[in-house]
């Protein structure tokens, strides 16, 4: 598997700034979470589980792809997620994205986005 901080090294994104605060973000939620290369981006796992991935090829931004792992779950036993500022674009039952523009937009909503990872943690 490949060094995150090796693969950041060698990439070249119009993005980058944004890309380096959002893993800087995520990984700053709590101890257990990890980073990982994985489908050629940074991902993030909580206690040995996948959960998080960014979205490296939209057309402008980064999206925080969010998922609850491989397997398919029952999500009707999960807690809703409070996202009063609707920062989640629900892609389906188990999957929604967080998306941002700019390192700005991510500092604005900084403090809502880490509200909905932790809640998200909570459905692994």
């Amino acid at each position: 598997m490949t060094d995150p901080d090796a693969f950041m090294t060698r990439m070249t994104h119009p993005e980058k700034p944004l890309i380096e605060a959002l893993r800087l973000a995520i990984k700053a939620l709590d101890d257990d979470v990890a980073e990982i290369i994985k489908w050629n981006a940074p991902s993030f796992t909580y206690r040995g589980k996948d959960f998080a991935t960014l979205h490296l090829r939209a057309k402008s931004g980064i999206g925080v792809i969010l998922h609850t792992g491989v397997k398919a779950k029952d999500h009707t036993v999960f807690p809703a997620i409070d996202d009063p500022d609707r920062l989640l674009n629900w892609l389906g039952a188990d999957r929604a994205m967080i998306a941002f523009d700019s390192v700005a937009a991510l500092n604005a909503r900084a403090a809502a986005l880490t509200a909905l990872l932790r809640q998200w943690l909570t459905r692994l």
